[in-house]
């Protein structure tokens, strides 16, 4: 398994543990890939898991660019077409090592 699906497992898991229901990994659309969704009561979690073992371009949050933001928010839109629309928050899971202590979980990391 390579270093990124094994930080989404680890970000999945991490946010089963608080609380947050699965209900997708790897989303696609012909806008791009949603790494989690995610359900946290009534709200739909879309989750941009990052994972970056060197800062030398900048840390994990960097890469979620504004370029990146509006993929994950099309993407989204095409979820929510296809499985109802719902309350929703954009997250996002930092790691800068697969230890689970040292996770960073950012709610609603950016608007759209």
């Amino acid at each position: 398994m390579n270093s990124g699906k094994a930080a989404e497992r680890l970000a999945a898991t991490w946010l089963q543990q608080q609380g947050l229901k699965l209900l997708e990994s790897n989303y696609r659309s012909r806008f791009g890939e949603i790494d989690l969704i995610m359900q946290d009561g009534r709200e739909i979690v879309f989750v941009e898991v990052r994972l970056r073992s060197s800062n030398t371009f900048g840390d994990a949050g960097a890469s979620i660019t504004p370029a990146k933001q509006q993929k994950l928010a099309r993407t989204a839109e095409d979820y929510l077409m296809r499985h109802g629309m719902a309350p929703c928050r954009f997250d996002a899971v930092l790691l800068e090592s697969l230890d689970a202590r040292q996770l960073q979980w950012i709610r609603n990391a950016f608007e759209t």
